[in-house]
């Protein structure tokens, strides 16, 4: 079976080819940087992040895009509460949004534009809407006229007046029509700005993708992907104003939306202070297990963000790498079995995969011949791989982060019990299980010897 991939614009699943082979190209929405991101902006780029190494894997070449929004009204606001000009903000915060990608195990993109790097290019992206009449300048402000784009509504498949109605669109005097959409808005002496032919401002929310996008990828992008929120009005808005500009040639061929994380019941977002900031998270659990959590339901489905499921992927990693302890001794390199792929090529089943990772595993812990030990672990390696997981040494799973010095008093204390074991000494021994129990640290007497990991 090919890739398959729900197309959100055509509302099914649809075999995946690329309209270049040699270079497949993908482009994700990614932060703006005012604040610490939350584990529900992880999930896209966890969950792209897998479809971008399986594209490297088929065909070669990806180049993948994934912005950084570093100009935006939320980061003035920043700046004007601290005090400081935007780039402390956005520096600050786009640096620990990158340390906290890499800790989720996230590769950086391909290309990550940086929007005050482009205003050139946005800038010449609304002279070409304007010249070809898809856009207005009006007191200061340049206008998408969305009344100039017959298929305006053809991603949310809604009515233009249905889809303002609780949208967050801005009614303003000088629009010419309520839907119609900032391009470049002014900027005072105390906000940051840049030249255009209407005078000194800055770009709307929604131009910026268009034309990085445009840069980097190509007028025609094969997927673009980011979270379901995003839908309207952000990759609306986007598709109107990338073919218009470009003589109606297609922007994006396929668009791929992840569901949103729910927690307790309500959808995360910083607008109602329900979130977990991963700048906390990983502080507090092993990113791993974050990971994992993210990948546990398929993507386009609403995931309940909880401790309990947390608690529930850690013990979970605790069998797997459990079991890679126990095959320590068997020398194999990770293979990505067919089950696996066949998995991913089902729209990115991830469920899948994982319960296909458990049966491996499951087999693995049977298995008696070497041949056999050997096959396995290379399929469980292989199957981690393909999602970025089980890919640490065991030892420093079962560590949890903690000091050379410190693993050295707990094994020192576990040989002591096993000393007075062997003596029938077992109050000491018990007393020392006792001791580890109150620190945490849980002990298993396996046949290969006694084995410890931290609770």
């Amino acid at each position: 079976m090919s890739l398959h991939l729900f197309n959100s614009l055509t509302r099914r699943v649809e075999p995946f080819a690329p309209s270049d082979p040699d270079r497949v190209t993908m482009y994700v929405c990614g932060p703006t940087v005012y604040n610490y991101v939350h584990i529900g902006n992880a999930r896209p780029y966890v969950v792209f992040g897998v479809l971008a190494d399986l594209l490297r894997r088929r065909y070669g070449a990806l180049s993948y895009a994934r912005n950084v929004t570093d100009v935006d009204d939320k980061i003035n606001n920043a700046a004007r509460e601290q005090g400081v000009p935007i780039g402390v903000i956005t520096s600050r915060f786009a640096a620990a949004y990158r340390e906290d990608m890499a800790t989720l195990g996230i590769a950086p993109p391909d290309i990550e534009p940086e929007v005050t790097a482009h205003i050139p290019q946005i800038v010449a992206m609304i002279q070409q809407l304007i010249a070809s009449g898809h856009a207005y300048e009006a007191e200061g402000h340049v206008l998408f006229a969305v009344s100039s784009f017959k298929d305006y509504g053809k991603l949310s498949r809604r009515d233009p007046d249905e889809m303002l109605a609780g949208a967050r669109v801005e009614v303003a005097p000088y629009k010419r029509d309520p839907g119609d959409f900032v391009l470049w808005k002014p900027s005072t002496d105390d906000l940051p700005g840049w030249d255009s032919p209407w005078g000194r401002g800055r770009p709307g929310w929604h131009i910026e993708c268009s034309a990085m996008a445009a840069a980097h990828l190509g007028e025609t992008i094969d997927i673009h992907a980011g979270g379901v929120d995003l839908q309207f009005p952000h990759h609306e808005n986007e598709i109107a104003q990338s073919e218009c500009a470009h003589g109606g040639r297609i922007f994006a061929r396929y668009w791929l939306h992840n569901g949103m994380l729910t927690f307790g019941g309500t959808k995360m977002s910083k607008s109602l202070g329900n979130i977990e900031k991963i700048h906390d998270l990983v502080r507090a659990h092993p990113p791993e297990a974050l990971r994992y959590a993210l990948l546990s339901a398929q993507y386009r489905q609403p995931l309940e963000w909880s401790d309990s499921l947390i608690e529930q992927c850690i013990r979970t990693l605790d069998r797997l790498y459990g079991t890679l302890r126990d095959l320590a001794d068997v020398d194999a390199s990770a293979w990505i079995p067919a089950s696996v792929d066949a998995a991913l090529d089902d729209d990115l089943n991830t469920p899948s995969v994982l319960a296909e990772i458990a049966r491996i595993a499951g087999e693995a812990r049977k298995a008696e011949s070497l041949d056999d030990r050997r096959r396995l672990k290379s399929e469980l390696l292989g199957a981690g791989l393909a999602l970025g997981l089980l890919q640490q040494d065991p030892a420093a799973w079962f560590a949890r982060g903690a000091s050379d010095d410190d693993d050295a008093r707990i094994q020192g204390l576990i040989d002591e019990r096993n000393a007075a074991k062997k003596a029938r000494d077992f109050g000491r021994a018990d007393a020392i299980r006792e001791q580890l129990a109150g620190e945490g640290i849980l002990l298993e007497d396996t046949p290969q010897g006694v084995r410890w990991k931290r609770g």
